[in-house]
């Protein structure tokens, strides 16, 4: 349920690229991932509001062997805060609700709640605490939670910082507004979402999911260790309308261009949705490729990752759900918003697997720690491969890249160990930090 950076790049006149953008080389990137087991997952592309591409790879079941296609659905994580976003501006519509109206007149308990406004919240303006990103989350993220324990444990925690003086994402804010709009419409989230947005969109395979069931066509998730290993699985009463939504990119991409013709929310609330401050707008960002810009949400959840973006002057909309990724999503759709809008491309290549010996890994597992990083690094050893654990954090696969060094491109992680001298050398977004092996 975190947000992730996406696109870079330079689009000119879509027309031409709808209509003859290169199938073979779209269609042979996710052969190439599918080959070198690298993902599997959905991929769809709709131009003005019809599907010009799709394509599905890897299975929705590996132990199953149940394939994935077209209308198999995946858990899309925090694309589900631009459908919880759009419920508030419905109600917001309807007088129910405004942007100023403050968090006391539903949860006065929570921090500063006279001062958070329903803004704050869409906006992630509050300087409510990120409950995933308390350390005690992953004890109970599997199990099932009602209202009342999840507002209490929203309201233990101290103000990040003054409302409104900034922002910083919180899945905290979506939980919150999902609960508001289920006192206000007197409704559960699941009917809601039914009765407020899938009907009116015609989105068959869309709905706030539950115990996931691959023989009705929904994709299980995984990690990647040796080979393909089952992940967590999220109660969905834990993250409601910050991530509960099981969806496939279809029906995404029918929800963005019904968002964006005005079929949900007026004209001037989109507007406002789409009003970019500290990179965030309302239940959405933006993202350029090249000179164009789109708007949409990205997601993760468990093992699934997925993007859904909306290219409004180009009336593109392009969305992936994906239960299994060994490359960063965004190489992905970097592949193919190149390809679709005729950009210069070379397809990925894969380097083979480095071997290490049994003897190397064992020599690595331990419990690493810094003065400078407020969690603890677990490294464990796995079927020949190795696997990172932060405090409190679902377990992760390393990639070996030579005898000492490591990394995991979902998270930009570069691990570098020195036996000798009992350390590792961690690398993340420009920075640099050495924890010792306790």
């Amino acid at each position: 349920m975190k947000k992730i950076l996406l696109f870079a790049g330079l689009l000119t006149s879509i027309f031409t690229y709808a209509q003859d953008f290169n199938r073979n080389k779209m269609d042979s990137l996710f052969a190439l991932i599918e080959q070198h087991n690298r993902g599997m997952g959905s991929i769809s592309i709709f131009q003005s509001g019809e599907e010009v591409y799709q394509n599905s790879i890897g299975y929705a079941s590996v132990a199953d062997e149940i394939e994935a296609v077209k209308n198999t659905k995946y858990r899309i994580g925090s694309i589900t805060k631009m459908f919880t976003a759009t419920v508030i501006m419905q109600l917001i519509e309807e007088d129910q609700l405004s942007l100023n109206t403050t968090l006391d007149q539903f949860f006065p308990e929570v921090k500063n709640a006279d001062k958070i406004t329903i803004k704050h919240l869409l906006k992630h303006q509050s300087g409510i605490f990120n409950f995933t990103n308390a350390p005690d989350y992953a004890t109970y993220m599997e199990k099932p939670i009602s209202k009342e324990t999840m507002v209490k444990k929203i309201s233990e925690f101290d103000s990040n910082f003054e409302p409104g003086s900034k922002s910083a994402y919180s899945n905290s804010n979506y939980v919150l507004l999902t609960f508001i709009a289920e006192q206000i419409d007197q409704s559960t989230y699941g009917e809601i979402i039914e009765k407020r947005i899938t009907s009116r969109c015609n989105l068959e395979n869309t709905s706030v999911g539950g115990k996931i069931q691959p023989e009705n066509n929904e994709a299980l998730s995984y990690n990647k260790s040796a080979d393909w290993e089952s992940a967590t699985e999220t109660h969905m009463s834990v993250p409601t309308g910050a991530g509960a939504i099981v969806s496939t990119p279809e029906d995404l991409n029918r929800f963005l261009r019904c968002l964006f013709k005005g079929q949900l929310v007026a004209n001037k609330s989109l507007k406002k949705m789409m009003n970019i401050e500290n990179s965030l707008g309302i239940g959405m960002f933006q993202v350029p490729f090249y000179n164009k810009k789109a708007f949409g949400h990205t997601g993760g959840i468990d093992g699934f990752q997925a993007n859904s973006f909306y290219f409004p002057d180009e009336k593109t909309a392009i969305s992936y759900t994906s239960n299994a990724v060994d490359m960063p999503v965004n190489d992905i759709m970097i592949g193919v918003l190149s390809i679709y809008f005729d950009r210069p491309y070379k397809l990925p290549t894969f380097e083979p697997k480095v071997e290490i010996s049994e003897k190397t890994l064992k020599n690595y597992e331990g419990v690493y720690a810094s003065t400078d990083l407020p969690i603890k690094l677990t490294i464990t050893k796995r079927e020949g491969s190795l696997m990172a654990q932060g405090t409190g954090q679902p377990a992760f696969p390393l990639s070996a890249v030579s005898n000492t060094k490591f990394k995991y491109d979902q998270a930009q992680l570069k691990i570098e160990f020195i036996p000798g001298e009992n350390k590792i050398v961690l690398e993340q977004m420009g920075k640099r930090y050495e924890l010792e092996k306790e």
